[in-house]
């Protein structure tokens, strides 16, 4: 169906812009005027005009969300019904997007759809654990406590992401920067310099030759290393997106990795202590909190894993006892969910498991970052030491031969 560019007022009179998917323009109208909105004009959207809107307003950012859910939250503690707050939500929220799509779960509700059937058809937007703590909350009646669960595990979400970002961003500078210096050196200075060395007239000594030999290498082939790191990083992309084997294969390779796969896999348990421990204290079964959680894993290792200790939870076993046998959880999470069980109080024992590993994984990143920076400036200074060694020996040696 087509996308229309709409400009409507709410039931306030206050302005409204969006783009909005709609069979033509009086369908358009009709799905306004169910969201609560009077249509004043609109305009179809071309693909090659909308193409660079749609691409942008598909990214909706994650303080978005956590703000339209504290918006929630506050209108039902204040005892909004439900519908006047969404319908505030939709009108006051600044991302077109979202805006958009609170338009549709707002004429999803008014026709009878429960709140998280209506999230649950923008998966895209709302991942699986918003639409169980929703789905509680509708269960027990306590929608406050639905929002502020969704909400703390957003701002967990984003920190999370925040130091995944950290962990990344300062070695991808370092890196290009070192590849970049180096491709500079080897395909431009070197052979400058050792241009100048041939016509001494003199043998050159091994450093000499290996350095002009490496040098060639890279003036010659240095476009074919570009393009074949660049085809392989797609045939990564696609490999693990067509082939589940393969995607299970590079994840166990990154879990293994020495240094990286640690840090993956503390984050992983973070993840999954986090979710499953907001999941479980909203009164959701402990079968529907694995599933859910297992999706926040990312590693297919771990998400594989956490699918043989729901079968063995199906079979009678305690948790702790599912999670030792599955091999991929440290002895740390299976004694701190063993002590959860005896106590009662396994909610509170997998918060304890998540700070601790958050705290763990901030460590682990900044010892990490210590650690690349001073390899990448050590490989950068040994490559000036041997370009210097293998320049100025030649030289050396030449003058001292002209002093005789």
């Amino acid at each position: 169906m087509p996308k229309f560019s709409y400009r409507a007022v709410n039931t306030k009179g206050r302005p409204v812009r969006g783009i909005l998917t709609a069979a033509n323009e009086s369908d358009l109208n009709t799905r306004l005027e169910e969201g609560g909105l009077t249509l004043i004009d609109s305009k179809q959207m071309s693909d090659k005009a909308g193409g660079l809107k749609a691409i942008s307003a598909r990214k909706i950012k994650i303080r978005d969300l956590i703000q339209m859910f504290v918006h929630l939250e506050q209108m039902q503690k204040a005892g909004v019904p439900l519908m006047d707050g969404l319908s505030d939500v939709r009108d006051t929220t600044e991302s077109p997007r979202l805006r958009d799509i609170m338009t549709d779960v707002y004429r999803e509700v008014a026709e009878g759809s429960s709140f998280s059937n209506a999230l649950g058809k923008h998966p895209m937007i709302f991942e699986p654990i918003f639409i169980s703590l929703i789905n509680a909350g509708e269960e027990t009646g306590n929608m406050v406590n639905s929002f502020g669960q969704v909400i703390k595990h957003l701002k967990w979400t984003d920190d999370m992401r925040s130091k995944v970002k950290k962990a990344t961003r300062y070695p991808k500078i370092l890196i290009v920067v070192v590849v970049f210096v180096i491709w500079m050196m080897m395909t431009y200075v070197v052979p400058s310099v050792t241009d100048f060395l041939k016509d001494i007239g003199q043998e050159l000594p091994p450093v000499t030759l290996a350095l002009m030999a490496t040098s060639k290498f890279f003036a010659d082939y240095s476009l074919y290393i570009f393009a074949f790191m660049f085809a392989f990083y797609i045939f990564l992309r696609l490999g693990r997106g067509m082939s589940e084997g393969f995607r299970y294969r590079t994840d166990y390779i990154a879990l293994n990795t020495p240094v990286a796969g640690g840090l993956i896999r503390k984050i992983a348990l973070s993840q999954f202590s986090q979710t499953f421990g907001v999941l479980f204290s909203s009164g959701l079964d402990i079968l529907k909190c694995l599933d859910a959680a297992s999706l926040t894993a990312g590693n297919l290792v771990l998400v594989e894993a956490l699918a043989r200790v729901k079968q063995q939870v199906q079979e009678g076993f305690p948790l702790s006892v599912a999670l030792n046998s599955s091999g991929e959880f440290p002895s740390l999470v299976v004694r701190m969910v063993k002590i959860g069980e005896e106590t009662g109080n396994l909610t509170g024992v997998l918060e304890q498991v998540s700070e601790f590993y958050d705290k763990d994984v901030n460590e682990a990143v900044d010892a990490m970052i210590q650690m690349i920076e001073p390899t990448l400036t050590g490989v950068l200074g040994g490559m000036i030491l041997w370009i210097a060694a293998a320049v100025f020996g030649p030289i050396y040696d030449s003058l001292g031969s002209m002093g005789k």
